[in-house]
């Protein structure tokens, strides 16, 4: 049986954007095309590999099976033929990357303009959450994240400041009525805005000073969840409502403008840098290959 590489692509993008229109959007093709595609695979197939109703599309039982293996299987064909990319004089194409909301704020700022005035051929797509995702099923070149969610399969390289510390804030108005914190055990009397992991699970409070670690199990008035409510988190802060737990180059503006105060500076606990990281196969996409030299350059420079 042979099946055309672009209905089964088709099929790929419908089945990540959950959605024709999505997927059109994305790819830059029709709605109409995508159906038809897909409709043809599964004609094919001989075998319903999505469900469609008026709001949304999902992937069948043999839909996900198809999903599990296709993403990679794909990703390695873009990746064998992108040898060809190593021949032209500047690398081509479009690296897609996996980020937390953190990183696509703090790190990627001061990498990204540079890097595409560097290559100009090459597009980025950068998709910021917080859940840690296989990157080659979720279609994705390579990711960002710290240390202790790496797999040991992938390669990581350092990409960022090496260290970062996670810091707290509060409003003037806020400490000046309930207190300045002296020691994390007094968060205990105050209140503290909390963020929330895709898991479900919230951040823990941990501090260290002099080689003594604190972990303080904190309550408040307001939990966010990480990523796309963080700055309700920050501006509830400066608003008076508690204190905001972050990282210290996320409220290192607020600092220096006067809307939050730091508290417990000298327990704020540090933390190594993230990585960039991806598969250890042989081919590297050119894309990828010039972002990987590209921060490795940039890093030693810095």
């Amino acid at each position: 049986m042979k099946i055309d590489l672009t209905d089964l692509d088709a099929f790929l993008t419908v089945a990540r954007a959950k959605g024709f229109r999505d997927a059109a959007r994305t790819s830059g093709g029709s709605a109409s095309g995508l159906s038809e595609a897909v409709r043809r695979l599964e004609t094919q197939l001989g075998v319903r590999l999505l469900n469609r109703t008026t709001r949304s599309v999902s992937p069948t039982e043999a839909g996900e099976r198809l999903l599990e293996r296709l993403g990679p299987a794909l990703s390695e064909v873009e990746a064998s033929i992108d040898v060809v990319n190593g021949f032209r004089d500047r690398p081509a194409g479009t690296l897609k990357l996996n980020v937390p909301v953190s990183a696509a704020r703090l790190i990627l700022p001061s990498i990204v303009p540079p890097f595409l005035a560097a290559y100009p051929d090459i597009r980025l797509d950068v998709t910021a959450e917080e859940s840690f995702v296989d990157v080659l099923a979720a279609g994705c070149d390579a990711g960002i994240r710290y240390g202790e969610r790496l797999e040991q399969d992938m390669i990581a390289v350092p990409i960022g400041p090496r260290h970062q510390r996670f810091a707290l804030g509060a409003s003037k108005a806020y400490l000046d009525k309930r207190g300045r914190p002296q020691h994390p055990r007094d968060l205990l009397q105050h209140n503290c805005l909390q963020g929330r992991f895709p898991s479900g699970a919230t951040m823990s409070w941990e501090f260290e000073r002099d080689g003594e670690v604190v972990k303080v199990d904190v309550t408040g008035p307001l939990i966010v969840s990480i990523g796309s409510a963080t700055d309700l988190m920050v501006d509830a802060a400066i608003a008076g409502t508690g204190i905001v737990p972050l990282f210290e180059d996320w409220l290192r503006p607020h600092f220096d403008n006067g809307t939050l105060e730091p508290v417990l500076e000298a327990w704020w606990q540090r933390f190594p840098g993230p990585f960039l990281y991806y598969p250890g196969r042989r081919l590297l996409p050119a894309p990828l290959r010039a972002f990987v030299d590209f921060i490795k350059t940039s890093a030693v420079e810095t």
